[in-house]
């Protein structure tokens, strides 16, 4: 019955976002492809936790002890291996996908990959925390996977623009690196605590306005999709008519 409620813990926040952007979608996907998604980003969970084990040996002897460690550590041991490998399984979900065929599917497809990454994680963060399970578990309720979320729309919404409307190199670029950045941020400002309890202070009331910020910018590449999608629809059913 504990591992019960310590499993419902973890994957709550991860449902409820997943019902959320599912329940925004125009045209709903096929369920067997957004399950595939969602699959697609726990298979990728093992091979990075190994990938960001050999990056961290390469970098760090120990644990980071300064602000410029954990910088690193956040943006090439955490952001840029995870984010490469979210792209990675998104693309392999959408390179014959016959039901990617509108702006926001790229967002739809992106978040699941995004959370079943989450998901995992979550798993492992909160099982992981014994006797503090609660307090780690409500932190990244709060902050941890609606920040993937958050990065999974980023890299959705370019991906889409890409796939759809301006195939420059440019648009290319930011289907990673905008998500790179926003996570790498966020991860500099979350482990900067380790460094120093007065500046994790600061670095929390930052991280938290961070947040804030990012997640409306995310929902208002979600919502310029979702107007894209509408106004097609219409002007199909008016030429129709």
């Amino acid at each position: 019955m504990y591992i019960l409620i310590l499993l419902a813990a973890a994957l709550l926040p991860a449902i409820l976002l997943w019902t959320y952007i599912w329940k925004q979608d125009p045209q709903p996907e096929p369920t067997n492809w957004l399950v595939k998604a969602v699959l697609y980003g726990i298979g990728i969970g093992i091979p990075v936790a190994l990938l960001e084990m050999v990056i961290e040996r390469i970098l760090f002897e120990g644990s980071p002890t300064t602000l410029f460690g954990t910088t690193v550590q956040a943006f090439f041991v955490a952001a840029l291996p995870e984010e490469s490998f979210k792209l990675l399984a998104l693309w392999l979900v959408l390179r014959k996908n016959p039901y990617f065929d509108e702006h926001f599917d790229g967002i739809v497809y992106a978040v699941c990959v995004g959370l079943g990454f989450a998901a995992l994680e979550n798993v492992f963060y909160v099982v992981g925390a014994e006797g503090n399970w609660i307090s780690v578990a409500v932190a990244r309720a709060l902050l941890a996977v609606p920040g993937h979320y958050a990065f999974a729309v980023l890299m959705g919404y370019y991906y889409s623009v890409y796939h759809f409307v301006d195939h420059s190199s440019r648009t290319a670029a930011y289907i990673l690196l905008v998500p790179v950045v926003a996570h790498g941020v966020y991860d500099a400002l979350a482990l900067s605590g380790y460094v120093n309890p007065y500046v994790g202070g600061l670095s929390t009331i930052v991280l938290i306005y961070f947040c804030v910020k990012m997640h409306k910018f995310a929902r208002a590449k979600m919502l310029a999709q979702i107007e894209r999608d509408t106004r097609r629809i219409q002007n199909e059913s008016s030429s129709y008519a």
